[in-house]
């Protein structure tokens, strides 16, 4: 699948008449919205996991040294804490334009403290041309050490992201030990 992928996003807008879509967003949207919305509200998704394994070669990164971000990864029993925001169907020109490096909306249920919803996500999947798979949590803190791109240095987008997930009470293992890995590569002596 191509990287760029606007256009294949923008062939799922059928809205079928709602004013309004739940959107679920568990990386840069929980911290950075830049986008209008009715409502912004904590939740969550079942099934689904948050891994550094997207490449970003058009923010965190360049196309000759792609940033990390996060995509999902489908994991049983896994609970991914997030925000989700009410928005118009039109704010999907915007969000389509920002997730368009490999990221692909899917439907999916939402989860809020006293209730459910039917909602969307960006995910990148493991077919896109800027996915990177997997890696330790050390390698990953490596490479986000290395990475800057349009929307700045790698290492803001993982301590935002960190930062926001403890703004929201929530713990995620595999954040918070990249982050500690970055954060020991920063205070270690140079060879």
């Amino acid at each position: 699948m191509t990287a760029n992928t606007i256009a294949i996003n923008q062939l799922m807008d059928k809205f079928d008449g709602h004013h309004s879509v739940w959107l679920f967003g568990y990386g840069s949207l929980i911290y950075k919205a830049d986008f209008p919305y009715l409502q912004r509200r904590p939740a969550s998704i079942a099934g689904w996991t948050r891994r550094f394994w997207q490449g970003s070669h058009d923010h965190r990164g360049t196309p000759e040294a792609p940033g990390r971000v996060v995509t999902l990864i489908e994991e049983p029993g896994a609970i991914c804490h997030g925000m989700a925001y009410l928005i118009t169907p039109e704010v999907f020109a915007h969000l389509d334009h920002r997730e368009k490096n490999g990221y692909l909306r899917l439907a999916i249920p939402i989860v809020f403290e006293d209730s459910e919803v039917e909602g969307l996500v960006y995910i990148a999947t493991p077919d896109n041309v800027a996915f990177l798979g997997a890696a330790s949590e050390q390698e990953i803190a490596a490479h986000i050490a290395r990475s800057t791109g349009p929307s700045g240095p790698n290492s803001d987008y993982l301590n935002h992201l960190a930062s926001a997930l403890r703004e929201l009470g929530r713990h995620d293992q595999h954040v918070f030990d990249i982050e500690r890995h970055l954060a020991a590569l920063r205070t270690s002596p140079s060879e």
